[in-house]
């Protein structure tokens, strides 16, 4: 077997592995590959978000090895022009699109707010069965490089032990020239983050769809979902010890989200996580563990009947949870160390640079504690915070792009 894969040795290879197990060949233009973007009240940043999204390679080479995708954008409690926005780019693309025979577009408009709902029925019911790997998408990024979606599931057909693909998350700071003193903190905790294994961010990512079908999110899950289904895939269920390599990194891939920067949204922001973790905490370290093995094996059916049959399971298990908590920042644990920690993981110069935003980290973190230990002890857990930002702009595609190599209609100053 060469040392890597080509593009060009791709069917080669694929249809030596099928004959070899004895895998069926793929029947023509299905749908390989299913996308879910999520969206709430978008209308400003969705149109630079599908146009990035429809630049991308994936739909060229979809078309090369005759298989399709589909699109879902998946609306929850849209109140603005979000849903009229999705529709007019998808007519345009189903037009105009040089690939548009390898992909089909919809708009699912549910009527309750909230991703996790949404991330539920985009796996469970609007996701074609067919679909060997799901895209997970928020509607307010933009993708990057053209081939980041490709190159994500690309590294799950070549590495049977991942589960999870993932690119490189970009703050918009990272292309200004001229930064102030506050974005280059925000920087450098990204880069604190950034630096700690098996990381998956929410906004963008690829996994298998048997597994985000044994995956079922809670109700009340406040945030942090993707730290909730990076537990479960790395340790298969909560039935193994912990593998960082059930995510792996793409490479050349890369897509980018706008930083919060105003104190304000920086606080709400982190208060929402906050609470987030919490639940995750209880979720992975406490309730879950405790189920008998059949039904963390089954996890998405043991869950979802927990939520028809007690719809209040987890706001309970909640209260349980602050009545032994004597002090906020005690939520869950390392709550005040998680950033010294990544400190650890960093080289002595990148430790100085680092650790003023550390300082400026933990006092936001004892702050955001409290105002999160506050909201779930009156019962919380909607709690989705609306920052006002700027919205991210493309700019001129031939300007040189700030990390290297070949610039694309997504870069930014």
């Amino acid at each position: 077997m060469p040392d890597s894969i080509t593009a060009d040795s791709w069917p080669i290879l694929s249809a030596i592995i099928r004959r070899e197990f004895m895998i069926p060949e793929p029947k023509a233009n299905c749908v390989y590959a299913a996308l879910g973007i999520f969206a709430w009240n978008e209308q400003e940043a969705i149109g630079p978000m599908l146009g990035s999204l429809f630049r991308q390679s994936l739909f060229a080479e979809l078309a090369r090895r005759n298989l399709r995708c589909e699109i879902h954008c998946v609306l929850n409690g849209c109140t603005d022009q979000t849903p009229e926005v999705a529709r007019e780019f998808y007519d345009l693309q189903a037009r105009s699109h040089p690939h548009r025979n390898a992909f089909d577009c919809s708009v699912d408009n549910l009527a309750e707010r909230g991703k996790i709902r949404a991330w539920n029925q985009f796996v469970h019911s609007l996701s074609a069965r067919s679909a060997r790997f799901l895209i997970m998408m928020d509607a307010d990024i933009l993708i990057h490089r053209e081939g980041t979606l490709w190159n994500m599931l690309r590294a799950l057909e070549e590495d049977a032990s991942a589960s999870v693909s993932v690119d490189q998350p970009c703050k918009d700071l990272r292309f200004k020239r001229r930064k102030s003193y506050r974005e280059r903190l925000s920087l450098s905790a990204s880069q604190m983050t950034l630096s700690a294994k098996a990381q998956l961010c929410g906004q963008l990512y690829c996994i298998r769809s048997e597994v985000a079908r044994n995956i079922y999110l809670p109700n009340d899950l406040a945030a942090c979902e993707d730290g909730f289904i990076k537990t479960l895939v790395c340790t298969d269920f909560l039935t193994r010890p912990h593998a960082d390599g059930r995510i792996r990194v793409a490479e050349q891939a890369e897509h980018t989200f706008e930083a919060y920067t105003s104190p304000a949204a920086i606080f709400k922001n982190q208060k929402r996580q906050m609470m987030g973790q919490t639940i995750v905490h209880l979720l992975v370290d406490e309730y879950l563990p405790a189920l008998p093995i059949s039904q963390r094996e089954r996890l998405a059916d043991t869950l979802r009947e927990k939520e028809r049959a007690d719809p209040l399971w987890l706001k309970r298990l909640i209260a349980e949870h602050l009545r032994r908590t004597t002090f906020f920042w005690r939520l869950y644990p390392g709550l005040l160390g998680r950033r010294i920690l990544r400190l650890a993981n960093l080289s002595p110069l990148k430790k100085l640079a680092c650790a003023p935003a550390v300082a400026a980290g933990l006092l936001v973190d004892l702050l955001a504690s409290f105002m999160a230990h506050r909201a779930l002890k009156n019962g919380c857990t909607d709690y989705w915070p609306r920052a006002q930002r700027l919205g991210l702009k493309p700019t001129n595609e031939h300007e040189p792009f700030a990390g290297g190599g070949k610039p694309t209609a997504c870069q930014y100053q």
